[in-house]
């Protein structure tokens, strides 16, 4: 198999908050991400936080797959039609505006895409879908889906749905993840699908049954795949799509 270049979304810190002592706008990504790719197979390559289409259609057009990466701040209510309700730390309007044309330009032009937690999100909200701003707050009885162990090691149970994508890929009904964040999807975009729900009823999966390949996961494979073979999977069946 040929290896995919696969273009992976970083962290971006506009200039309003102080990085190693410069306010300069900086771009930053958990190097796991990376290492993930390229022990599957892959070829990592960051891509830039840009407004330009011009831009993002040539790295496009150069690349096999595209990785929407998690981020600490969340998604402004306001890009799915809500204020916001609950106080956290809003992810830059750049990197925002950014991820959501790319993940819309990706889908148009039928890449394979992966979406990890936030990445979930983006596509999620990309195609005109919603999120619960604070799980904690607006699902009654719901987990605690910010672990307070470390991220290599799982925390709660998802189930799989039969007939998706996600469990031909995983051939199996349940799966122990890793867990990570105060967000949720909330509304399912019209093209999407759920194919993984925690026990509280928190969706925990989406995928597309229109496009090659689109599948977003709430937890961090990246975290697991050294030791966990469902973790591998995904990313294999990702790079798989890829270097078609």
């Amino acid at each position: 198999m040929k290896k995919p270049v696969i273009g992976i979304t970083p962290d971006y810190n506009s200039g309003d908050q102080e990085t190693d002592g410069s306010r300069e706008p900086t771009l930053f990504l958990r190097a796991r991400y990376m290492q993930a790719i390229e022990a599957m197979g892959g070829i990592p390559l960051i891509l830039p936080v840009t407004a330009s289409k011009e831009i993002k259609s040539s790295l496009l057009s150069k690349i096999q797959g595209v990785l929407l990466t998690g981020s600490g701040p969340d998604i402004d209510p306001a890009l799915y039609g809500e204020t916001q309700q609950f106080r956290f730390k809003k992810m830059s309007k750049e990197r925002a505006a950014s991820e959501i044309a790319l993940a819309q330009m990706a889908l148009e032009a039928n890449l394979p895409v992966m979406g990890i937690c936030g990445g979930l999100q983006i596509i999620n909200v990309a195609l005109g879908g919603s999120l619960y701003q604070d799980i904690a707050s607006q699902i009654t009885g719901s987990l605690d889906h910010r672990q307070k162990t470390v991220a290599t090691e799982p925390s709660h149970g998802v189930s799989i749905t039969p007939g998706t994508r996600l469990h031909a890929i995983l051939k199996t009904d349940r799966l122990q993840v890793n867990s990570s964040h105060h967000q949720a999807t909330k509304t399912v975009a019209p093209d999407l699908i759920v194919d993984a729900k925690a026990e509280d009823g928190v969706i925990e999966g989406l995928e597309s049954p229109k496009h090659q390949f689109v599948i977003g996961v709430q937890w961090h494979p990246e975290f697991l795949y050294a030791r966990d073979e469902p973790s591998r999977k995904i990313f294999l069946a990702f790079l798989q799509e890829a270097a078609r």
